[in-house]
């Protein structure tokens, strides 16, 4: 495989940090590299650079920055990913009133395996969520492929290792034949999620209505510090006066000057 050069490199990322927010540094040279060569082949094209060159100078077709972008966005994730999150979800859920409407917003959720984790929890103690306790969720991510495929909820059987075993028998069918080795997310569950595309340093869809939680778990790492700032103010904009957020645990909003208050760890009200 054909090295990209440095000069290439940087302009790449430059590239990609302008649509996306997200800086990628010397340490990705080679998943850049490594990305950029599996799209150049896919679009035909046989030089690295050449292929790089037309990128940057719009010479590429337009469809062709949405394909980097979800290419170079980073997607690890699993099901119930730092559980504490979800233990503090299901407290709130089990105080709430008969009745009272509940709304979660994912607001970076990969390929949707946290915006499931939810769905399955908020099934369990709300019931199905069209009846007297309405709840609903919706999942946004950079990447159009990762949305497509949360669409999907076809999983490898790894990423559902946390998940309670009886929430495995409810809410998740295992693959047979060609595949052998994954998980689907039943209709029923599918069927509360809704999963588009946004972008979180640009301004917010217009239908995104107010919610009550707001996972902003394990992306804010990927900004500079005015960048997160920007972010957290957007999505704190879409929390309701009494909810809360919640960030990963190894995500720190102390030093970026935001209306927001520590309500446990790693969880946020506003101020």
């Amino acid at each position: 495989m054909k090295t990209l050069s440095n000069k290439a490199f940087d302009a790449v990322t430059q590239l990609f940090h302008n649509v996306s927010g997200i800086r990628l540094n010397e340490s990705k040279h080679a998943l850049v590299t490594g990305r950029l060569q599996r799209l150049a082949t896919e679009a035909g094209e046989t030089d690295l650079e050449s292929y790089v060159d037309k990128l940057l100078r719009g010479g590429a077709p337009a469809q062709e920055m949405t394909r980097l972008v979800d290419r170079l966005t980073t997607n690890e994730t699993y099901f119930f990913r730092e559980p504490q999150h979800f233990n503090d979800l299901a407290d709130r859920l089990d105080a709430l009133a008969p009745g009272q409407d509940f709304k979660v917003w994912s607001a970076a959720s990969s390929s949707g395996e946290e915006a499931y984790s939810v769905a399955m929890l908020m099934s369990d103690r709300l019931g199905p969520g069209t009846g007297p306790a309405p709840w609903q969720i919706v999942g946004t991510d950079l990447s159009t492929a990762m949305v497509e495929s949360a669409r999907r909820g076809l999983y490898p059987t790894d990423r559902a290792r946390l998940v309670p075993p009886a929430y495995l028998k409810r809410f998740c069918l295992k693959g047979q034949g060609e595949q052998t080795g994954q998980v689907l997310m039943s209709r029923e569950l599918r069927s509360r999620v809704r999963f588009e595309a946004g972008n979180l340093m640009q301004p917010l869809p217009d239908d995104l209505p107010m919610f009550d939680v707001i996972f902003l778990r394990n992306v804010l790492i990927y900004f500079d510090n005015d960048a997160k700032a920007g972010i957290v103010r957007r999505v704190l904009g879409r929390l309701k006066p009494d909810g809360v957020l919640y960030t990963g645990h190894a995500e720190s909003l102390s030093n970026l000057n935001l209306p927001v208050r520590a309500v446990g760890t790693a969880v946020h009200g506003h101020a």
